[in-house]
C-alpha cells in the first residue's frame, strides 16, 4: 500500500498557484477506509483549509467505490471595524466542493479502470490529444490499483 506523504498540486487561478496539502490521517471504520490531507497555513483556522480526501470501500454488491474530495473554503471580507476598533475575525462564508467518485466491479482490471480514469480526466481537462496517462501518485492508485493510503 502506499504510504500517505504530503501533495502539491497547483490551482486553477489566472496565475496558478502551489497548494502543499499536509497528510493529516488515516482512519479505517465499516470496511472504508479515508485519507485526508489539508493545506497548513498558519495564518488560517483549520476548517478554513483547503483539504483534500480520498477513500475506498466494497459495497455488498461487491462493486468498489472510491471517492476523491476537494474543498475550498472561501472567507467572509471583513471591512470594516466598529465603533470601538473592533474587527471581526472573518469566517468561512461557504465552501466550493467536486467530488470524484468511480464505480468498480470486482472483474474490473488495472487497465481498464486507468482507461476510464483518463478518459474522465481528459474530458474535464478539455484535452483532445494523446496523453500517456499518469500512473503515480495517490488518485492514480486509488482509482486503478484499488490501493487506499495508509
Amino acid at each position: 500500500m502506499s504510504q500517505i506523504a504530503n501533495i502539491t498540486v497547483f490551482d486553477g487561478a489566472a496565475t496558478p498557484v502551489s497548494h502543499t496539502l499536509v497528510a493529516v490521517s488515516v482512519t479505517r471504520e465499516s470496511g472504508r477506509v479515508t485519507a485526508l490531507w489539508r493545506e497548513g497555513i498558519a495564518a488560517l483556522p483549520v476548517y478554513a483549509q483547503v483539504s483534500v480526501s480520498m477513500s475506498i470501500e466494497q459495497l455488498k454488491s461487491k462493486v468498489y467505490k472510491v471517492e476523491q474530495r476537494t474543498v475550498v473554503p472561501v472567507m467572509e471580507a471583513i471591512l470594516n471595524q466598529n465603533a470601538a476598533g473592533y474587527t471581526a475575525a472573518p469566517k468561512v462564508a461557504y465552501e466550493n466542493t467536486v467530488i470524484v467518485t468511480g464505480y468498480f466491479h470486482q472483474r474490473a482490471d488495472i487497465a481498464g479502470r486507468r482507461l476510464v480514469r483518463q478518459m474522465a480526466v481528459n474530458l474535464a481537462g478539455n484535452i483532445s490529444t494523446s496523453v500517456a496517462p499518469v500512473t503515480t501518485g495517490p488518485l492514480p492508485e486509488l482509482f486503478d490499483q484499488l490501493v487506499a493510503p495508509t
